[in-house]
Formats: structure tokens, C-alpha cells, sequence
């Protein structure tokens, strides 16, 4: 195994996510003026994305893995930044009703980002059909890990997690607050550690073996630690340290944070 390429494959996936998500994060808070530009920069890097994973489809080198990994990450970037500024999230923008429980307050809950969950769904099945008969598929693991974990994320904040960062919403998006949970645990939340875990196992099944190709080596320390990125996003949903601390220099401080905050714990 090729120590230095695992090292530097997994330095990558870590400034990546954490810049990746400061950015939209920063674009976000502009004034709404300045919306319009921030998505159509977002847009861009999109369509150079697609470019990208054209272009890493049947290239099973190091260079393949990486242009593949960057690629799907700017064009779930563009989904991020869609939702987070409100061009694609659902039929409905009202809050939860008080008393709304059970299977309605889950139908209300999906009301409110379906559109952003089916593009997503869409963008999957698109990869999908495209990487298929390819040689490189790092673009396609990518987006379905990310999708995944996203899933199983918005599962356990509508179920019920100790904590969460009201930081993370909008006020434009603060009515989703009121479909989050602050419980003691979920059912889901133990089933979604030991399924991350068990994606990292197998992971790094391909990174153990001597005789692995370097475009393995590199593939597979991207996507575990990816993998591991959010398996740690699922931890800080149960740790006394919010997660918005790492990007403290993308989100300014509100007033109606610590109001938020004492609404959701009577939730």
C-alpha cells in the first residue's frame, strides 16, 4: 500500500468537504440581492462538474479517481446550494402544525423539500445509467454515499437526536426547524452508524490488499474517507459539540439562533 497516496487522498477529502461546505454556507449568507450571481457561480461549476465526470469515465487512473471524486462533489454542491437558497425545495413552505404527529407530520415534513429529494434521486439514477460499462465509477460511489448519508442524516433529525446546529438553516428555510426532533435517540440512529461502518470496512478491504493498483489505492481512500466524514456528521448529531464550530467563519452569528435553539428543545 501506497502510504503517502492514502495520506494524500484522505488530507483531500477532508479540505474539500470542509472548504466545499464553507463555501455554499458564505454564498448563502449574502444578502438576497446577491443570490441570483452566488447560483449562477454555483451553476457553473456544476456544468464544468459534468464536464469532469465525462471526462473520468474511463479513466481508471489516480488522476480518473480524483477528477471523478471532484466532479460529483461540485454537482452535489449545486444541489446544496439550490436547496439552501430556495430555488428547489418543496410544494410547501409552512411549518409544522402543532399536535402533527405520525405518518402527517412525515407527510408535512416531506411536503416541505421533495423537489430537492427527487433531483437528487434523478441526478443518482442519471450517474447511474451513465458510468454503467465504464472503467472509473469513483463519481458515481461518490454521489451515492453523499446521498446516502444525507438520507439517513434528515431521517435522524426528523426521528430525534440530542443535538443539532439550528445554525445550518436560513432564515428563509428556518420554517424546518419545526419538523426536527431533540430526543434522547432514535430507532434509526444506531442502524445508520453500524451500516457507515460496515461501507468503511469494505472500503478499506481494497486498501489492505499488497497488490493493489494505485488507482484503487487512491479511489478507495477517497471514498472511505468520505464515508468516514459522514459517520462523524452522524456523531456530532449525539456529541455536546456542534458541528457548525468547523465552519464558524462561513456562518455569522444570529440573534435568532439561541431562540431557535429553546424552541427546539421543547419539541
Amino acid at each position: 500500500m501506497n502510504l503517502s497516496a492514502v495520506g494524500a487522498s484522505i488530507g483531500y477529502t477532508v479540505f474539500l468537504w470542509w472548504f466545499s461546505t464553507g463555501a455554499i454556507l458564505w454564498l448563502d449568507r449574502r444578502p438576497q440581492r446577491f443570490h441570483r450571481a452566488g447560483f449562477a457561480l454555483v451553476s457553473a461549476v456544476a456544468a464544468a462538474s459534468v464536464i469532469g465526470l465525462g471526462l473520468s469515465l474511463d479513466d481508471a487512473s489516480p488522476r480518473g479517481a480524483v477528477l471523478g471524486f471532484t466532479a460529483a462533489l461540485g454537482l452535489w454542491g449545486w444541489h446544496e446550494a439550490s436547496f439552501l437558497m430556495g430555488f428547489v425545495t418543496g410544494p410547501s413552505l409552512a411549518p409544522c402544525p402543532a399536535g402533527a404527529s405520525g405518518w402527517r407530520r412525515f407527510r408535512l415534513a416531506a411536503a416541505t423539500l421533495i423537489y430537492h429529494e427527487i433531483a437528487l434521486a434523478v441526478t443518482l439514477a442519471a450517474l447511474a445509467v451513465f458510468s454503467a460499462g465504464h472503467g472509473n465509477p469513483v463519481g458515481l460511489c461518490t454521489f451515492g454515499v453523499l446521498f446516502m448519508a444525507r438520507l439517513s442524516a434528515k431521517l435522524n433529525l426528523f426521528l430525534g437526536v440530542p443535538n443539532f446546529s439550528m445554525e445550518f438553516f436560513p432564515d428563509r428555510l428556518r420554517y424546518l426547524t419545526s419538523y426536527l426532533r431533540k430526543s434522547s435517540g432514535n430507532a434509526l440512529f444506531p442502524l445508520s452508524m453500524v451500516a457507515g461502518a460496515a461501507v468503511i470496512w469494505i472500503e478499506s478491504r481494497g486498501l489492505s490488499a499488497a497488490s493493489a493498483r494505485p488507482y484503487v489505492v487512491v479511489s478507495q481512500s477517497l471514498l472511505l474517507a468520505l464515508t468516514a466524514l459522514a459517520v462523524l456528521e452522524h456523531l456530532f448529531m449525539v456529541l455536546p459539540v456542534p458541528d457548525s464550530t468547523l465552519w464558524r467563519w462561513a456562518l455569522p452569528a444570529s440573534p435568532d439562533n439561541g431562540r431557535d435553539q429553546r424552541a427546539l428543545d421543547k419539541r
